[in-house]
């Protein structure tokens, strides 16, 4: 006899659907070996500072020991980097679980949630997780000339509403690539009830390479309803070890700490998070190689007559003019795995990772 566990299940959870990581990934490298071409889930093709790799291997000798569950040696290490003071600090399995936290927190089933119609998957599933009612704001039109499919920051502010909690931003926004500067976001946030939290997800801040995008950071001693989140999945290439972290005022970090996970951020990552934000060569050496890549590969699609979005991360949207998923089957068939955007409702639009100039040359000789 089964269960109807679904039936059990609270009403926020009920209407959530699985995480869909796409292809299985390790069933086609066991397949494919080192000619399986990655480029669906942006992650770095230089890896991670040697430095890091070494911190890790370090701390394989203490897996019998716990993590120490406040994560003090990297936050002291965050702190000084980024000039805020430790308390400021949220440690995190990857910014997603902090995603879900903020919402978890401050959101629930009287509340809204903002945020933008092709903002980061996380901030639609965070909301329904809360129960909170969701209200996407449309995005900027496919032909703006600045940000295609972008954040409408005005219209985002206008949605504002009595009951809103939380409005969650991506700059640069994943899956889209583009931004909003910094002039333009001060504004945004100078218009916002200061009761209304503003998540500003920088997942991909350090390959950003334009002289009118910094961070948001700066404005955090202004705006004490303004939460800055990161990760070192991506240009610090840890995708593996889920290390993330927000920085906000003192008090909304006291608050997370009330429903974080013990131990989430588990030892060998914490110890290689240290060592790769220690290592800004290597950072530096992602960013370039990436800009240079990424700017080839561009090129080259569009040459093709593909419409491909300005990007300031290690990604492109390329907009194809017809179904995207006959491509796909004709990339994957050639083990080379890109994602599709049909679940983010562009069916024409496929996301590309930039990859190494090897991963790169693949994807082109692979296109039809």
């Amino acid at each position: 006899m089964r269960l109807d566990a679904l039936r059990l299940a609270n009403a926020a959870t009920r209407g959530l659907r699985a995480y869909d990581p796409g292809h299985d990934l390790p069933a086609l490298r066991r397949e494919h070996g080192s000619l399986l071409v990655e480029l669906g889930s942006n992650e770095n093709p230089l890896g991670p500072s040697p430095r890091a790799v070494a911190a890790a291997q370090a701390a394989l000798t203490e897996l019998h020991r716990y993590p120490d569950p406040q994560g003090m040696a990297l936050k002291q290490a965050l702190a000084a980097r980024l000039g805020v003071d430790v308390a400021r600090i949220t440690l995190g399995n990857g910014s997603h679980e902090l995603l879900m936290l903020l919402a978890q927190c401050f959101a629930d089933a009287h509340t809204s949630v903002v945020y933008s119609q092709y903002g980061f998957a996380v901030f639609s599933i965070a909301a329904a997780a809360a129960g909170a009612q969701a209200i996407v704001v449309p995005a900027l039109p496919a032909g703006h000339a600045e940000a295609p499919l972008g954040h409408d920051l005005a219209a985002i502010a206008a949605a504002v509403r009595a009951d809103t909690r939380l409005v969650y931003l991506a700059n640069p926004n994943n899956p889209t690539g583009t931004w909003f500067g910094d002039a333009e976001f001060a504004a945004f946030l100078a218009a916002i009830p200061r009761e209304v939290l503003v998540v500003v997800d920088e997942a991909y801040h350090e390959y950003t390479d334009v002289p009118d995008l910094s961070t948001a950071l700066a404005l955090l001693p202004a705006h004490p309803n303004l939460i800055v989140t990161r990760t070192f999945s991506k240009a610090y290439g840890l995708a593996a070890l889920r290390v993330g972290y927000a920085i906000s005022a003192p008090e909304i970090a006291a608050v997370l700490e009330r429903l974080r996970e013990s131990f989430n951020v588990n030892g060998p990552a914490q110890a290689a998070a240290q060592a790769a934000l220690a290592d800004s060569a290597h950072v530096q050496r992602v960013r370039d190689t990436t800009s240079g890549e990424r700017g080839r590969l561009a090129t080259r699609l569009r040459e093709r007559g593909w419409r491909v979005g300005p990007s300031q991360t290690n990604f492109l949207l390329v907009d194809l003019g017809r179904p995207a998923a006959e491509i796909e089957r004709v990339l994957f068939a050639h083990a080379v795995v890109v994602r599709p955007m049909t679940g983010y409702g562009l069916p024409t639009c496929l996301r590309i990772t930039v990859g190494s100039r090897e991963e790169n040359r693949r994807l082109l000789e692979a296109l039809p």
